[in-house]
């Protein structure tokens, strides 16, 4: 008897994810691509940095399976290249290093790796770690992109302060601040770092274009701060438009404590006033002002309210 049981179609080649495998090892490219193959993933491979760059050049990987050690340029230099390059910073890097080889795996997370996996590889082992990595990325580069199409100015800084992410919007910020140089990105961390170091924002005046302001929003995972940029525009009448959205004073004042950082327990301590009555504020705050989040209300309460 016939089975009528129709086959499994294949994922699209929009729908799978790339794998990029960087190893001068062509028995290792070998055994992981036609792996990577059965697991369903669209593989490019290449023998050195240098091919792996191009590749980079040519597609956007969705994550790398990357050799520690290789001639020319080795692995723990091409990762930071990868993770200095904002259009590639987001591709998750997995070392692949050897048993006893403590000293590269440290190095690998100092350059920005997410994982490693030691040889000799297991295969389960390879494709469950990468699999994992591969979805967490893609769900972070959601929201991401959620944010860029909102137009926020927002950046990520990891755990030594360097940018690990940041909208467009921040980026057109940042440069119109401290240019497009070299060296632009340290000062504009640097920047940054001090509303880190002063617990809630860091402002800076740009003339006729009006004043930056960073506002950190805490700490997200892995330890990384996220702070939201917001530029007000010079000369704004933001008394007007306080009085357009009719705010009360009291509203006001909660409003202006949420956008410096503070809890709804700190800013009732601060206003002497019950954490229930701070709730109830926030509510009628952000229907009036059209959003359902803190985050959102603090964006447009650094554009509204005057800064001190």
């Amino acid at each position: 008897m016939t089975s009528t049981t129709e086959p499994t179609p294949l994922p699209s080649a929009a729908s799978q994810p790339v794998i990029l495998v960087v190893d001068d090892a062509v028995d290792t490219l070998r055994m992981l691509g036609d792996a990577l193959v059965a697991e369903g993933y669209v593989v490019l491979a290449a023998r050195d940095a240098e091919e792996a760059l191009q590749r980079f050049e040519v597609a956007v990987p969705d994550g790398v399976l990357l050799d520690a050690v290789m001639p020319g340029m080795d692995g723990f230099s091409f990762c930071e290249h990868i993770k200095a390059t904002p259009a590639w910073s987001h591709v998750p890097v997995v070392f692949m290093t050897g048993l006893s080889e403590s000293e590269q795996i440290l190095r690998g997370f100092a350059c920005g790796g997410v994982d490693y996996v030691v040889k000799p590889l297991r295969i389960p082992e390879v494709m469950a770690r990468l699999a994992t990595h591969v979805r967490n990325a893609r769900v972070t580069r959601l929201a991401q992109e959620a944010v860029d199409v909102a137009g926020m100015g927002t950046v990520v800084l990891d755990t030594q302060g360097r940018m690990a992410w940041r909208s467009p919007q921040a980026t057109a910020w940042l440069e119109l601040t401290f240019g497009a140089e070299s060296d632009s990105g340290q000062r504009a961390g640097a920047w940054l770092g001090t509303a880190l170091a002063n617990g809630s924002e860091a402002t800076r005046d740009l003339g006729r274009h009006g004043r930056l302001l960073a506002r950190n929003m805490g700490q997200g995972n892995l330890g990384e701060s996220m702070l939201l940029l917001t530029l007000t525009p010079p000369n704004s009448n933001a008394a007007q438009r306080l009085h357009d959205i009719a705010l009360t004073p009291r509203e006001t004042e909660v409003l202006s404590w949420l956008a410096k950082g503070k809890t709804n327990r700190d800013i009732a301590d601060i206003l002497g006033m019950s954490h229930r009555t701070v709730n109830k504020h926030l509510e009628h705050v952000f229907e009036k002002l059209g959003v359902e989040t803190r985050s959102a209300a603090a964006a447009i309460a650094g554009r509204l309210l005057p800064q001190e």
